[in-house]
């Protein structure tokens, strides 16, 4: 799929029937993440699949819609539903919710994500701040590069904004959250891990795995806007488990614990 395809009439789309709404912040919502929507002010929403070249979500906890309103006075667009790799998709589709935020103006793209802990100090229902990834998902940026974007070969040192990590540790010592840092592994899916794949993410330094987000963020440091990401942690992926995680766990952990992401995300936008 050209990017010109899909990207360039999305975005006139959304715009149109933005009425010229210009999102200071954009926000990605992962599986059962979906609370923060009751944050957002004056919603409108525009479901994804009125959007030209917007693919439409078929995984269970992405509802599939874009909202624009406000939270904390701050304009945001927030993309309630994400595009996976494991659903057929190129890489370069998985990015589409980051670059058609970044072509709305935002400067800040804020994401979530369910995740399985592969630290033993994590618990389900711990949210961990991202500081840095290892993806094993394609990279969106494979293929022509178009340079009105961003370059040929963007740097992801610091991909994951040290500026907005230290609004997130005042935002959660401010209310209270306990908020764990560490390193998310990006896998394909949709199959959960081995037990010897664990036991690899542990041994290069992983903190948590799960199946999305990278290639979002790789494609907005692409086009220089700034990121933070978070993963609720919805289970612990213990080696020599005798039970592997499901998606309604993942999903039922997420809907316990998504009002306290919810809230550490609203009031990061405050503090912007």
């Amino acid at each position: 799929m050209v990017l010109s395809d899909c990207v360039v009439p999305a975005i006139a789309s959304a715009l149109k029937k933005s009425d010229g709404f210009e999102p200071a912040v954009g926000i990605v919502l992962g599986s059962g993440l979906g609370k923060l929507t009751t944050h957002i002010e004056s919603p409108v929403e525009i479901p994804y699949e009125s959007i030209p070249g917007f693919p439409r979500t078929t995984v269970a906890g992405h509802k599939g819609r874009m909202i624009l309103g406000r939270i904390a006075d701050k304009k945001v667009v927030v993309m309630d539903g994400r595009f996976h790799y494991y659903e057929g998709h190129p890489a370069s589709v998985t990015a589409l919710p980051a670059r058609l935020m970044a072509a709305m103006g935002v400067s800040v793209i804020m994401l979530s994500n369910a995740a399985g802990g592969i630290n033993p100090d994590f618990t389900p229902g711990d949210i961990m701040m991202i500081k840095d990834h290892i993806s094993f998902i394609p990279n969106p940026l494979i293929g022509p590069n178009d340079d009105t974007l961003g370059p040929r070969f963007p740097s992801l040192t610091d991909a994951y904004s040290p500026r907005l990590r230290a609004v997130a540790a005042a935002s959660a010592s401010k209310l209270g959250i306990a908020l764990k840092e560490g390193v998310y592994v990006a896998v394909t899916g949709p199959s959960y891990e081995t037990s010897a794949e664990v036991r690899f993410y542990r041994t290069i330094g992983g903190d948590a795995v799960g199946m999305s987000t990278t290639p979002e963020v790789i494609a907005a440091r692409h086009q220089g806007v700034e990121v933070f990401a978070a993963s609720l942690i919805t289970n612990v992926n213990t080696p020599d488990a005798p039970k592997g995680p499901s998606h309604e766990e993942v999903l039922e952990v997420g809907n316990a614990s998504a009002e306290k992401l919810s809230l550490l995300f609203a009031n990061m936008i405050a503090s912007l």
